[in-house]
């Protein structure tokens, strides 16, 4: 079934969206979420977390790339569940890494309780992303927006585990920099 085809189903309000949604995008979402949560049972829960917040969404939200939009609902849901396990019992894994890695850019500068501030951030980012050469924008997006580790990002890029790890280092500095020309540091 085509995007535009499950986007009407959820337009129409009917109710084999989400079995629409499961069966083209299940195992990739399965995926963005296993990325972030090491319990498959957390994962799938944050895929369903996903098809309810699509099934909120759609409408009023018509999405451009289904696919976008549906890995974004499932990574905040994973990363929502993530903080809340963490919340429960302080554990390890892929996300605690990948969000250390980057609070060196952020820490005590960006006030959660403000929206605004935080739509600026989150746009500046998406700037400085976006002017990235494409393959550093690739190692970037795998490795802090899918939170893949970074053995999967070798296998992904046939580039050696040092090369990755200096190419996000230099990236993280850039943001760094770019965050502070930008006044948000």
């Amino acid at each position: 079934m085509e995007d535009s085809e499950i986007v009407a189903l959820y337009l129409a309000r009917d109710h084999e969206a989400p079995a629409a949604t499961a069966e083209k995008y299940g195992s990739f979402l399965l995926a963005v979420a296993s990325n972030v949560l090491s319990r498959r049972e957390d994962a799938e829960e944050a895929v369903n977390d996903a098809y309810a917040a699509a099934w909120e969404a759609i409408p009023p939200h018509r999405p451009e790339s289904l696919k976008a939009f549906l890995a974004t609902l499932v990574r905040r849901a994973a990363l929502n569940k993530y903080t809340s396990l963490r919340a429960e019992k302080r554990g390890g894994g892929e996300a605690a890494v990948c969000l250390d890695e980057l609070e060196e850019c952020l820490a005590g500068h960006v006030s959660v309780e403000r929206e605004l501030e935080a739509r600026e951030l989150s746009q500046a980012i998406g700037r400085f992303v976006k002017a990235l050469p494409e393959t550093e924008r690739r190692v970037f997006l795998l490795r802090y927006w899918y939170v893949e580790s970074i053995d999967s990002i070798m296998k992904k890029s046939g580039f050696s585990r040092s090369k990755i790890k200096s190419m996000l280092q230099r990236t993280r500095q850039r943001l760094k920099a770019y965050l502070i020309k930008e006044d948000f540091l």
